[in-house]
Parts: C-alpha cells; structure tokens; sequence
C-alpha cells in the first residue's frame, strides 16, 4: 500500500545512468533558479514604502532613488557571481568559496545561513502567495496555514519527482508571471502617460518632516529584500546542462535583467498611481487595480502573482539539497544528504526541507512579515564572504585582467557588508536570533564532523598489520518454553556450532521444575541453564549470566545471543504479545561488543 501511494506521487525508479538527463537547459534553470529572485519584485517596493510611509505619504518619492540604489547592489552582484560561477564551476557558492579562501569557519557561517535562508525562503513565499490569494479573496484570510501548509507539500512531492520534471512544470507560472508584470508595467505606464500621474502624489524632491539618514539607509535595506535568491545559480552549477558554467553564467545574467526592469518598473507605478501600502491588500494588487479595475486581467494578475510566490519557494528546494550534499560530503551534515533518491534527486535534503518550513508556517501562523529581514541578513552574510573570499582568491592566483576583478567583488563586498551592517543596526529587535541560532547551527555542523572523525579512527585499520583472528564460538539461545520457533533456532545454532546452551529465566520453582522435565524429555542435545529471578524480571539475570559468559570465553570464542522470535501475520497482532525479545536485542546492542542475531518464524495466521 505504502510502496503503491509513493509511486503514484514521485513516480517510477529512475536509473543512475539516467543523470545527465536531469540536466536543465538555460531556460528551464531560469524558471527553477529564478523564481525565488524574480517573485520578490511582489514585495521588494513594498517593504521599501512601509518604512518610508512612516514619515508620511509625502516620503514615498523617495521609493524612485531607493529602488534604483537597489538596482545598483543587484548589478554589483550580478557581475560578482557571474566570476564566482568560473572560478568555482564545481558548485557550492558562496560556502565553497569561503571555505577554500577564508577558512573552514567562514565556510560553515556562509553554507549554514544559506541553508537558514533557504527554509525561511520557503516559508515567506509560501506565506506572500497567500497574502496574494486573500488580497483577491478576503473571506480566505483564516486560512492562510492550510494553504501555505497544502503548497508546500505539493512543491515538495513535485521535487521529489526529479528536477526535469519539475521544471518542465515550473516554467510555465513564472514565464507567465514575466509576461503578466510587462503587461502591466506597460499598460500602468500608458495610463499614467495618458491620464497623467495620481493627483495626490507629492513632488519629485519635495521637502519631507523628520527624514534622516537612519530612515533611508532602513528602507534601502527593506529593498534589498528583492535580492534574495541571486545567488542560487551559483550555488547549483551542477545542475546545468553542459558547458555547465557558460549555461549557469548565462542564466545569471537573464535573470539580472529580467528582475532589475520589473523592479524598477513596478516601483515607478507604485509611485506614479500614488500606491500606499496596505495590511489587506498588496502594492501589486492595488497596482493593478489602479491599471485595470477589478476585472478579468486584476485576477489574472494576482492570480499569476500567488503562484510565483508559491513557486518562488522552488529556488531552495533546488539549493538546498545540493548545498546539504556538499555539506555532508565534508562530514558537517548527516550522511542521509548524500543519498539520491529513486529519481535521481537529493530527496532527504527536499524533504527535510519541506517539514522545517512547515513547522516555521505553523509557528509564526502563517505571518512571516517579521521574517524577511532574518531572511534578507541570512543572504547577505554568505554574500559578503562571498566577495571577500573571491577577493582573497584573486591575490594568490592573480590571473589574466585581476585588478578589474578584484575591484569588482571588493566593490560587492564593500556593498554587501554595508547592507549587513545596516539591517543589524536598523532592525536588530528582528535579526538577533541568526546571533543565537547561527552559532547552534555552526557548532553542530562541528560536533557532526568530529562524531565522523572519531568513528573513521576507531574503525581504520592496519591492512599490513592486522588481520582477522579466527576464533571458536559460543552460542546463548533465550527460551521462554518449547515451541516451534525455539526448535527452528536450535537447528540452526548446531548447524554453526557445537557449542549452544539454552536459558531460561524462571519466577517459581514449580515452573522451573516442569521445564526441566520437560526439556529432559525432549531432549533436543542442548543444555538448558535455568536463571531463578525473585524480582520477576527476565532481563536482569539473563544479563548477569552473558556477562558471565563473556568474561569467561570472550578470549577464545566468539559469543552470539541468538534471538528466537516468531512474527505476526497482522502488526497490529504484536501487539497481543509481551517483546522481550525486543527489549533484550535493545539493551545487548546498546551495551555489549557481542553478535545479537534474530531467528524469525513466520505464522500464517
């Protein structure tokens, strides 16, 4: 049943060989890489007016400078990565480039808050595109959580069903969601040209109360928001079709495009329609409503806007499992990341993925405002050692034209880290939990290496020196009576051995007596050993007498604990029946350097 269900939803085994076929084509990775920067043009002006409507309507002309501030960071990047993804076409971003020019530390704080990132990444989008559908649709506000909760399980078993299907079903929302913002960018401008701008809107360069420095620097960072997810198709090189690295810098630089005139676009309309921003209802929804009215093309729009904040949270299920692999490839992840899945993904990193940003929907009940700037900081981090490590590499290596190089990433870090410094200065009652929660992450990601490091000395051995000892071996079978699965594990000791005793744990001597006898007359040509237990425990003086054993033959012969233990045709028949045996298989296998087999027999009904 089980086996049925996971074939309908993620589909047939895929071959290894089949690999290379789960390539994707620039278009394709475009859909894929970009949703998550491209989507963030829905909300990128709108965090830049919720700071600057705090000084009043008259501050949002200064949304038109900011957004092209904001454009200038995404410039600075874009050529940053596009050096990045040549240098390093292995993959990895920014935590490889950190770790192989800052040191392993600043690797683990890079790839630990991408991989941050990455689940609130799945847990804002899913939340803006449901802010989206209730804009459309207020009655749907109480449900925000199931359908955050219901997207995120379809994102996730549409991944796990490999990453050429996936885009092959990605890429026609967010190509739709490209076309539908240039139709209103070009048919808000034409009505603005038209109809002239809205006639409250203050003047270009009006003198505005209270503005500070503080307030601007707050508002461009608000913006850099929309920058999230740049760094995704560095970060997933491996995944292109070959030339992987001319492909993958191709893509980064449409996607540059691309975000940088829908952004820009979308922050001229807001200011010319005099867009203010609103609890129940998006820049973008109103945007469009000013363009269109509440008609067919309004709930086209929003509708297309929903779902490329739901696919939005497609970049990092594609990330994420790759930046997990590299990770346990070094030994700071679990091992599990490794592993493909039947159809050739990184299943185990999508589906951890999936339930932590579940649990953050449940959490913060479907309101992650508060988390995009944890989630702008936790990109700009891994940004800024990005361009510092890019930095360090092209003074050791200086090859051909790396002064312009090296003036290009020390201008992207310099950038970088301004706008880390300005969200941790400006919103520090909202970003101080990556100060906790970071040095969690990177002190397990240590703790997981040395458990590894520690269990490849203990295992590693001396192939010159050490050999196998061949010694005897003794065999302690647990019976609780005479029965069919005590016969079945019997004949198979003495198939091993000669050397095979049979305990019993007894509470009274009438039934120790009757065992005996009983045994005597059956006479399997085993010795049967009975434990008296006044305390009416099976466990405490079945261990006494292996510790005895083993303190006795431990030099010369290799001891086994054979298990009989019969198996129920229905599981839930277990359930009738004491597990000692379980308990006894637990304990020994937690405390003892002894052989624990089980011998199952099988009933039918």
């Amino acid at each position: 049943m089980v086996s049925r269900l996971k074939r309908f939803l993620i589909g047939k085994p895929m071959k290894s060989t089949h690999l290379e076929d789960e390539k994707l084509s620039k278009l394709k990775a475009l859909a894929v890489l970009s949703s998550d920067a491209l989507s963030s043009v829905a909300y990128g002006t709108e965090q830049i007016l919720l700071v600057l409507i705090t000084l009043g309507f008259a501050a949002i002309w200064f949304s038109i400078p900011i957004s092209i501030a904001v454009l200038g960071l995404l410039l600075i990047l874009i050529l940053s990565y596009r050096q990045t993804i040549f240098s390093y076409p292995s993959g990895g971003g920014a935590y490889i480039v950190a770790k192989d020019n800052l040191g392993t530390a600043s690797g683990l704080v890079a790839g630990g808050s991408l991989l941050v990132d990455y689940i609130l990444t799945v847990a804002v989008s899913s939340s803006a595109g449901t802010d989206a559908i209730t804009s459309a649709f207020p009655s749907l506000h109480d449900y925000r959580v199931p359908i955050a909760l219901i997207v995120i399980a379809l994102l996730t078993i549409l991944n796990l069903r490999g990453t050429t299907e996936s885009a092959s079903v990605l890429a026609y929302p967010v190509y739709l969601f490209v076309a539908a913002v240039f139709v209103l960018i070009v048919a808000g401008g034409v009505k603005l040209m038209v109809e002239g701008v809205h006639a409250s809107i203050p003047e270009w360069g009006s003198a505005v109360n209270n503005i500070s420095l503080f307030i601007l620097l707050k508002a461009f960072s608000s913006g850099c928001s929309a920058l999230t997810g740049v760094e995704a198709v560095s970060n997933a090189i491996p995944n292109f079709k070959k030339p992987a690295e001319k492909n993958a810098a191709m893509t980064l630089v449409m996607m540059g495009i691309i975000l940088g005139v829908m952004f820009l676009g979308i922050s001229l309309l807001a200011y010319g329609f005099g867009i203010a921003p609103n609890e129940k209802e998006t820049v973008v929804s109103q945007i469009a409503n000013a363009t269109f009215g509440r008609g067919v093309i309004y709930y086209a729009i929003q509708a297309v806007t929903a779902l490329i904040l739901f696919l939005a949270a497609n970049t990092a299920y594609s990330a994420f499992p790759l930046l997990a692999f590299m990770l346990a490839k070094d030994k700071f992840m679990p091992h599990m990341f490794k592993v493909r899945g039947d159809r050739l993904g990184f299943s185990n990193g999508i589906i951890m993925l999936g339930v932590l940003s579940a649990l953050l929907i449940i959490l913060f009940h479907g309101d992650t405002e508060n988390l995009i700037p944890l989630y702008a900081v936790g990109v700009f981090i891994p940004f800024t050692l990005s361009q510092l490590g890019m930095m360090i590499r092209w003074l050791k290596v200086k090859p051909a034209g790396w002064p312009v190089k090296l003036a290009i990433n020390t201008i992207g870090m310099l950038t970088t880290l301004t706008i880390t410094l300005i969200f941790i200065f400006t919103k520090f009652s909202q970003v101080w939990m990556v100060f906790v929660f970071l040095p969690i992450v990177i002190f397990g990601f240590f703790r997981i290496q040395r458990h590894y490091m520690n269990i490849a000395d203990q295992l590693r051995i001396d192939i010159d020196e050490e050999k196998p000892h061949i010694k005897g071996s003794t065999i302690v079978i647990p019976v609780a009576g005479i029965t069919r699965v005590v016969l079945h594990s019997i004949s198979y000791a003495k198939s091993l051995t000669d050397n095979v005793a049979a305990v019993y744990v007894g509470f009274d001597e009438e039934e120790i007596r009757r065992m005996e006898e009983k045994w005597e007359q059956w006479n399997p040509g085993v010795r049967l050993i009975v434990l008296r237990s006044r305390y009416r425990s099976v466990m405490r003086p079945l261990i006494k007498f292996i510790d005895t054993v083993e303190w006795k033959t431990a030099e010369t012969d290799h001891i086994t604990i054979l298990i009989p233990q019969f198996i129920t045709k229905h599981w839930w028949q277990n359930l009738l029946h004491n597990q000692t045996s379980l308990l006894i298989r637990a304990y020994l296998y937690n405390q003892k350097d002894i052989v624990i087999a089980t011998v199952p027999f099988h009933l039918n009904r």
